[in-house]
């Protein structure tokens, strides 16, 4: 890779980092317009109980119904920073780790730790995310640790 692509592809790295760091910033502000401006608008967005939302008004509509309610006053956290590969100058993919933090926790517990998968295009310039899956991590169950030996 020469120098010029490892800059591009490190001002890209960058831009992306920034577009979860918006989505952090939208969610702990309960800002269901931001959150979904970095989105495309035919995005898909799978959530961990497998609810498939189509478009930006549908990702806003449903963060903005869950922030009026259950995830009143929680905050998104990340596990790690965001693992980014490009398959074309264009288009990445970028995987992450994290947790909601309700209202009353200090810490978020184990078994609410997600990793989500996420489908990134650039478009004009700017990275928008155009496919996001969400999904719980989860120990592997003893009886199957068990047999799997």
């Amino acid at each position: 890779m020469d120098t010029t692509q490892i800059k591009t592809s490190q001002v890209d790295a960058d831009s992306i980092q920034e577009v979860f760091a918006t989505l952090a910033t939208a969610w702990n502000t309960a800002d269901a317009d931001l959150f979904s401006s970095v989105f495309t608008p035919d995005a898909d967005y799978v959530t961990f109980n497998g609810q498939h939302l189509k478009g930006r008004e549908a990702i806003a509509q449903v963060h903005m119904d869950l922030w009026r309610k259950f995830l009143k006053g929680s905050r998104l956290v990340s596990a790690e920073p965001m693992q980014i590969r490009f398959v074309h100058e264009t288009l990445a993919i970028a995987h992450g780790k994290g947790a909601v933090l309700m209202r009353w926790q200090k810490k978020p517990s184990e078994n609410r730790l997600s990793i989500n998968t996420n489908v990134l295009i650039k478009q004009n310039g700017q990275w928008y995310i155009t496919a996001f899956h969400n999904c719980r991590i989860q120990k592997m169950p003893w009886f199957i640790r068990l047999f799997a030996k």
